[in-house]
């Protein structure tokens, strides 16, 4: 076996398999600055290495799989790469562009951008105490591209609408009723499933699944440029009292005011 330091992350290389787990469990596995310019790194490192035929993304600590971008962090304070200040595109684009599948393996709360990331990857496989769902609109946030209009592609337009605008939680069984996720196992029989997958693939031409991936991404590749769009705008909505209004309620603990901020946004 493999290993690779990183800070944030935990990298495996095993039967040619490599795995990389988000470490951050006292923090729900959320990514601060720090966490996605090494999700990228250990992307393209296991992405462009020739001996890997899988990717594996995990959460460490058995509660969550990932809930996107760390509260803690106000988005004003964000000012190294993309669009929104943090390169989340970016790994949104690696995901989809390395030549190989990207298996989601989920143990507990894949919410927000968690939820996004297990969506946009190839394959999506989660323990029985699994929970999905998105947060945007109840924080002053939304995850446009392939957070939305892919997401209608894998769940269909009404649960992908029901998913962003009322911000449910969804049991594992139920995400798998919805195509959100390939199969669904006992939390003690998780890491043994996603090796038997991984196995599978590792037996299969190379060649092949990469022009099989390459080919799916093709039917969707105008999703990406409806993303750039959509962070642009959403970079210009962190700037309003409307959605620092979401960030504000989530870290003091209340419930938000969206509608009186925003029309005492537009008296002044």
């Amino acid at each position: 076996m493999v290993k690779a330091e990183y800070e944030d992350l935990i990298y495996e290389v095993k039967n040619q398999v490599a795995t990389i787990t988000i470490n951050r469990p006292d923090r729900m596995n959320a990514f601060r600055v720090n966490t996605y310019f090494e999700m990228i790194e250990a992307l393209m490192r296991a992405g462009w290495d020739e001996d890997i035929a899988v990717i594996v993304l995990t959460g460490a600590g058995g509660k969550a799989f990932g809930v996107g971008g760390d509260s803690a962090d106000k988005k004003s304070d964000r000012s190294t790469r993309g669009t929104l200040g943090v390169p989340v595109e970016e790994i949104h684009t690696l995901i989809r562009d390395v030549p190989k599948p990207v298996i989601a393996k989920v143990n507990g709360y894949a919410i927000g951008g968690g939820n996004v990331m297990a969506t946009i990857c190839d394959m999506t496989i989660a323990s029985d105490r699994s929970i999905f769902g998105q947060v945007g609109p109840k924080v002053g946030s939304v995850d446009p591209g392939f957070g939305t209009a892919y997401l209608a592609r894998v769940v269909g337009e009404k649960k992908a609408r029901e998913m962003w605008y009322l911000c449910r939680r969804y049991s594992a069984q139920e995400a798998l009723e919805m195509g959100l996720v390939n199969k669904v196992v006992p939390e003690e029989d998780l890491d043994v499933e996603v090796d038997a997958w991984c196995a599978e693939i590792v037996a299969r031409s190379p060649t092949a699944i990469a022009i099989a991936k390459r080919t799916f991404n093709a039917d969707t590749e105008s999703i990406r440029g409806i993303a750039n769009l959509g962070f642009q705008a959403v970079g210009l909505y962190y700037q309003t009292d409307e959605a620092k209004e979401g960030g504000s309620a989530f870290r003091e603990k209340r419930d938000p005011d969206f509608r009186g901020v925003l029309k005492k946004s537009k008296s002044k």
